[in-house]
């Protein structure tokens, strides 16, 4: 065999080692697409492992305050958006801000936008004094993220998040129900960790 032949050889060997590569990144690559449920196992992260890294992300975003909720729901690759927020533009980042996380390649988007009313605002910053200056309660305020978010649409307010204790939650729930101008109040407060 001459030096040509050899090296064209070599070549063809090499081209063909190369065409197997790309087909296996691409079939590794429809794999993970068709099937994310086991992407999740092989990569070590579960589906709730994913969800809290979803977020994670929507609770550092850094214009997310107490008067916004946000959370989600993951199924697969796809994560679902829920919340409130009273900036349109927070309902944005929270979307690019789940479609960073490993995982997830589809976000839909459930995000609603607060009316923007001086009526519901003045009625956020009576409930953030009401339950943030209770003695009992102040302790949540001093956090970089207070852990009870005020929720208010036309009035209607709604206590979002998670306490300490059973006492913690009775005790927002009574400082939020003495708020003048309150329509509704609804306490979905957890108590956890």
């Amino acid at each position: 065999m001459s030096l040509s032949g050899h090296n064209n050889a070599a070549l063809f060997r090499a081209d063909h080692s190369m065409n197997s590569l790309r087909v296996f990144a691409l079939f590794a690559a429809v794999l993970v697409m068709a099937c994310p449920a086991a992407f999740c196992r092989q990569t070590g992260h579960s589906q709730n492992e994913v969800a809290r890294e979803v977020q994670h992300q929507l609770v550092t975003l850094p214009f997310y305050m107490v008067f916004d909720h946000l959370a989600c729901r993951v199924n697969g690759d796809t994560v679902t958006l829920l919340g409130q927020v009273t900036r349109p533009a927070l309902k944005g980042d929270a979307e690019k801000a789940a479609l960073h996380v490993p995982g997830i390649r589809r976000v839909d988007n459930e995000i609603e936008i607060l009316p923007d009313s001086s009526v519901d605002q003045k009625l956020r910053l009576a409930e953030y004094l009401a339950i943030f200056g209770d003695p009992q309660l102040n302790q949540y305020a001093l956090q970089a993220m207070p852990p009870i978010h005020i929720i208010v649409r036309n009035g209607a307010v709604t206590l979002e998040g998670t306490v300490a204790t059973e006492s913690d939650k009775t005790e927002a729930f009574t400082q939020a129900s003495g708020v003048p101008g309150v329509i509704s109040l609804t306490d979905h407060l957890q108590v956890g960790p």
